[in-house]
């Protein structure tokens, strides 16, 4: 296990308390045309502000390189010029970032494959590219000074992002970064997740994960944490969920009620969610409103246990699932692999050596899972059938968020990049 780099808070970016950026599963949908169209993986370089494409399967080969700062000049002009703006820029890069900025957290295509809409925290906006010239199509400046996690909605026409300093989720139209609506959430929300039906959206509050008050006795300076689940379509609550006495009711109150990264079964009767500081996740059903089964994967020896040295709060950070439902891909991020685990038993298989795996997705052809090693600069495809690994692939600074969509076919980077 690679040093742990420590935190370096102050006071100011502690009263700041804005989240790393982490997940959901969906890809862009509604092609306009098959022929047209080509699918890749997008694989957000968080550090050095750029999104590689890669072949959605098979060997995952690199495309081409898009990037997502181009207004950078302009961007860091804005802020140079308001003081507060560069506190909470400076917090950002001295906190959640590891002493980086971060110029790309989440990123999805449009369903014609010609733009790419990417969540950029250090610019606190969402913005969408022309992938064929680059320019910006539109920007959006989310509420407060942090954007992150994103989602996309079944039919591919609306982006849900977490605003994560003001508490909010943004729903914007993605062909024209219009906002559509926005409802409010838990302390710093994190993952979004749409419905498969596109009816309603699932927020994963992750509270205070930048403070040094880690000690479960302290759990409760960590904010407000639940999961707010909201009508797609009017932005209006539909319930809240909150895994704190669930989880007491196990007998685990040591256990952070933080959901971080989750992903429904495919009937959506379960839903599967790590927590921060646990090597390991649970199963929640809906109808009964109950954690049914808690899984405990294995610790690295390398890794220390004192919660401090967990970046950002999460020991694993990653979840995906096979399309049939019968295989689970865990990023042991703190622990340095990831492992397919059998839904059906919990039974883990081989433990798939990965330098800091940060998120966990599907492969276009459904058969594998891929994993981003921020530690080491690639991406890491593992074979859902064997849980053995299959290949990796050099990437940019610091790789993140991996999602699936599409660009026009014949598509390459512009020169330069």
């Amino acid at each position: 296990m690679p040093a742990i780099r420590s935190r370096h808070l102050c006071s100011v970016a502690a009263a700041l308390a804005l989240t790393v950026a982490a997940p959901a599963t969906a890809a862009s949908a509604a092609e306009p045309s098959a022929a047209a169209l080509r699918e890749v993986l997008f694989v957000g370089n968080n550090w050095d502000g750029t999104a590689e494409v890669i072949k959605s399967s098979g060997d995952f080969a690199k495309i081409g390189r898009i990037n997502v700062i181009p207004d950078k000049d302009a961007r860091m002009a804005e802020i140079n010029a308001n003081p507060i703006k560069w506190i909470y820029f400076m917090a950002i890069r001295n906190s959640v970032g590891e002493g980086h900025d971060q110029f790309v957290d989440d990123m999805y295509s449009t369903p014609d494959g010609r733009s790419v809409v990417v969540s950029r925290p250090s610019f606190a906006d969402v913005v969408s590219l022309d992938l064929a010239t680059g320019a910006v199509n539109w920007r959006f400046p989310v509420s407060g000074y942090r954007a992150d996690h994103m989602a996309v909605s079944p039919d591919g026409k609306r982006v849900a992002v977490s605003a994560s300093t003001s508490n909010t989720v943004h729903v914007l139209d993605i062909e024209t970064g219009r906002e559509l609506g926005k409802f409010a959430t838990g302390d710093k929300p994190h993952e979004n997740i749409f419905t498969k039906d596109g009816k309603y959206i699932y927020n994963m509050a992750i509270g205070d994960v930048n403070t040094q008050t880690d000690a479960p006795w302290l759990d409760w300076t960590k904010g407000d944490r639940r999961i707010t689940v909201v009508d797609a379509t009017t932005y209006k609550q539909v319930k809240v969920l909150d895994m704190r006495p669930k989880l007491d009711d196990l007998g685990l109150r040591d256990h952070s009620d933080a959901v971080r990264p989750a992903v429904f079964s495919p009937d959506e009767s379960k839903l599967y969610f790590q927590v921060s500081f646990f090597n390991g996740f649970f199963e929640y059903d809906l109808a009964t409103d109950r954690i049914t089964r808690t899984k405990t994967l294995p610790k690295n020896p390398a890794t220390s246990d004192d919660r401090t040295t967990f970046v950002n709060d999460s020991r694993h950070h990653g979840i995906s699932m096979s399309p049939d439902g019968a295989k689970l891909c865990v990023a042991g991020t703190m622990d340095d692999y990831a492992t397919v685990v059998d839904r059906a038993t919990l039974t883990e298989g081989p433990l798939v050596t990965a330098s800091k795996p940060y998120w966990a997705t599907v492969s276009g052809d459904g058969k594998s899972c891929v994993v981003s090693e921020s530690g080491t600069d690639q991406v890491t495809a593992i074979d859902f059938a064997t849980g053995r690994k299959q290949v990796s692939v050099p990437v940019g600074d610091h790789p993140q968020r991996v999602r699936l969509g599409h660009v026009q076919s014949g598509w390459t980077s512009l020169s330069g990049l």
